[in-house]
């Protein structure tokens, strides 16, 4: 019985401290303010995540084209985010990945 509760606390411990540390691209988000223009779901100054997501759904290249973007600031009012590919890649990822 001891041991069910320890793996259990272990198993939460872990799970739990996984939302407690973001990643790199989450950082860069932050760091940039993307929030301040961009929601997950809902559209605020400019497209939701969730929006752009659909746009791209099915499309192959989707990824490098918002690595473009961002590398590029895109349009006149989208500024560049200064980042390695793979943050970048990272950033694409989670803007695909939202629903």
């Amino acid at each position: 019985m001891k041991l069910i509760l320890t793996i259990a606390a272990c198993g939460a411990t872990l799970t739990l401290s996984g939302l407690a540390f973001a990643g790199p691209a989450e950082d860069i988000i932050t760091k940039d303010k993307c929030g301040s223009c961009h929601t997950a779901t809902t559209t605020k100054k400019a497209p939701s995540w969730a929006s752009v997501a659909e746009k791209y759904k099915g499309d192959a290249g989707a990824e490098a084209k918002i690595v473009n973007f961002l590398k590029t600031g895109g349009a006149e009012d989208h500024k560049k985010v200064a980042a390695s590919d793979a943050d970048l890649k990272a950033i694409a990822a989670i803007v695909l990945s939202s629903k």
